[in-house]
């Protein structure tokens, strides 16, 4: 049974779950209803409005940080170098019902100098298109177990975004030999990968 997460709650993945190795980590999200054009919120989305292209990303990180941009897995680098993380491919507008992104995790075979992956959504050219994630909603994450496709925990986003350019949406960490979840939900001003780079130097 899946477990719902609170904001800034932790669970353990591989405890109870003897031989777990590879998950997905499942990202959804949806625009927000837009006003016809013209009028405040029309204004909001820039006039016609452009849909809005949400990038997820991974930040493999060594005690906590990130010391090399190959470390990044996302839309340009789809592969991580160990094979242990992978990107599945960009969606652009986030519609449809389910995951709109996912990144594999071979959690049983990532090096042990990684200790924690920081999952994160960016908004593509967030300030050049006046979007922020105020215009998002039903955003989540969750991790699936790829033996057998069984949901093992899941966060729904709920809080106001409005502003916020980038997320982090959680982060999968090591902890005495154990791999676990933590459901972050923290809306950030950077406006794009380098950006959020930078966050975990």
């Amino acid at each position: 049974m899946s477990i719902s997460l609170q904001k800034g709650q932790k669970v353990s993945l591989s405890k109870e779950r003897a031989g777990l190795a590879k998950v997905t980590v499942g990202l959804g999200w949806d625009e927000a209803a837009k006003a016809s054009k013209g009028g405040l919120l029309g204004a909001l989305f820039g006039g016609g409005g452009q849909s809005i292209d949400c990038d997820a990303s991974a930040f493999l990180l060594q005690d906590g940080k990130l010391i090399s941009k190959g470390d990044i897995v996302y839309y340009r680098n789809l592969n991580h170098s160990s094979g242990t993380v992978t990107h599945m491919g960009d969606n652009l507008t986030g519609e449809g019902d389910g995951d709109d992104e996912q990144i594999v995790l071979d959690l049983a075979s990532i090096p042990s100098k990684y200790d924690r992956i920081v999952i994160a959504v960016n908004i593509y050219q967030a300030t050049e298109r006046n979007q922020h994630f105020g215009m998002i909603k039903n955003a989540f994450v969750r991790i699936v177990d790829q033996r057998n496709n069984q949901e093992l925990c899941r966060y729904n986003l709920t809080e106001d975004y409005s502003g916020q350019l980038a997320m982090i949406f959680g982060e999968v960490y090591r902890k005495d030999g154990e791999w676990n979840f933590n459901a972050v939900g923290q809306g950030t001003q950077d406006a794009g990968i380098d950006a959020l780079a930078r966050r975990f130097k």
